[in-house]
């Protein structure tokens, strides 16, 4: 039997930090603002109330409401071959595991929501003049960072115990 301490899955405390901070960062702004009516918190950066029926970017936002299972079902396939992956990985491979611990964190913050509430909340605006970056949330940052992460951890050469 494979002893999860030898394994990323270690790094599963990770992903309910995330989760945690995702979802209490979105009960704040909730309580806290009024949809679409921008709060400045610093230069660039706002916090503004929005609605994401669709996926990143808002992608398939207008779509009939068949995307939030599908979305939903797709997280889940995700999370489970990224913990299957955290699983394989070994203790000592500690960026792919908290790589992966990030993303799967974001994953599950945000399926919750779409599982939920039918939409996930985002809230951080970032802007340059009159553009505006889609607003994202805490579940996306650790997604992105995740992400990044994983990548320069496969250019260094780590991670090669991948399933």
């Amino acid at each position: 039997m494979h002893h999860w301490r030898r394994s990323g899955l270690v790094a599963l405390w990770i992903s309910a930090l995330v989760i945690v901070c995702d979802q209490w960062t979105k009960w704040l702004v909730v309580g806290a603002l009024v949809p679409h009516q921008p709060v400045a918190v610093a230069p660039l950066i706002n916090l503004t109330l929005t609605y994401n029926t669709g996926a990143a970017f808002s992608l398939l936002s207008q779509a009939s409401g068949w995307q939030r299972w599908f979305f939903a079902a797709v997280a889940g396939i995700v999370s489970v071959v990224i913990i299957y992956w955290l699983r394989k990985t070994p203790g000592e491979e500690r960026l792919t595991a908290f790589s992966l611990a990030l993303i799967l964190g974001g994953a599950v913050a945000n399926a919750y929501d779409r599982v939920m509430l039918g939409h996930v909340i985002d809230f951080i605006d970032v802007y340059v003049n009159d553009w505006h970056w889609p607003a994202f949330n805490v579940a996306d940052s650790a997604i992105t960072v995740g992400a990044v992460l994983m990548i320069i951890d496969t250019i260094r050469g780590g991670g090669r115990h991948r399933p």
